[in-house]
């Protein structure tokens, strides 16, 4: 079975929205939301698979529209999060982090009982499936730098997601 037909039959709708920050598709399994991308070099993940959407992955393409508009400040659709026990925890905690505010690596580490390992925690949150939806953009180095985004152009556009929310930080 190939990629895409793997992606089809595990989440097997797909939205697509155009943004600020680039094209982001959301993925779903019908009840929840799965995973959302956001372009980088000007292609998403799964662009070879053809729009099938559905409730949960529009209302989540409404809320992200929302959340760039200014208007949304929590995001509500349902989430699917499949990995190993310490990256829920840490996605967990990122998820409790509102808008407008950060946290730091080490902080996180601390909350999921793993302290001195922000570095693991930066590869957990490297693995977040819904970012944006779960705000891994909110986490700063320790010395309030924006570091670490993998998603759209990287730094920048971690940069321009803290800077709309108002978040303090540092290039």
């Amino acid at each position: 079975m190939d990629t895409l037909t793997q992606l089809r039959s595990a989440s097997p709708y797909l939205q697509r929205c155009s943004t600020p920050i680039g094209r982001i598709e959301v993925a779903s399994d019908g009840d929840a939301v799965t995973a959302v991308a956001v372009e980088h070099n000007g292609v998403l993940p799964h662009d070879g698979l053809a729009f099938d959407s559905n409730a949960v992955a529009d209302e989540a393409v409404a809320q992200l529209l929302d959340y760039f508009s200014g208007f949304r400040r929590r995001f509500t659709v349902p989430l699917l999060h499949r990995g190993t026990p310490f990256q829920v925890a840490v996605w967990q905690e990122l998820a409790a982090i509102p808008w407008g505010h950060s946290s730091t690596y080490g902080l996180i580490a601390s909350a999921v009982g793993k302290r001195g390992s922000g570095r693991a925690v930066g590869g957990a949150i490297a693995m977040n499936p819904t970012p944006l939806l779960v705000g891994c953009h909110r986490v700063l180095s320790a010395d309030g730098r924006a570091t670490g985004w993998s998603w759209g152009q990287g730094v920048r556009t971690k940069s321009w997601l803290l800077g709309l929310e108002g978040i303090p930080h540092e290039i």
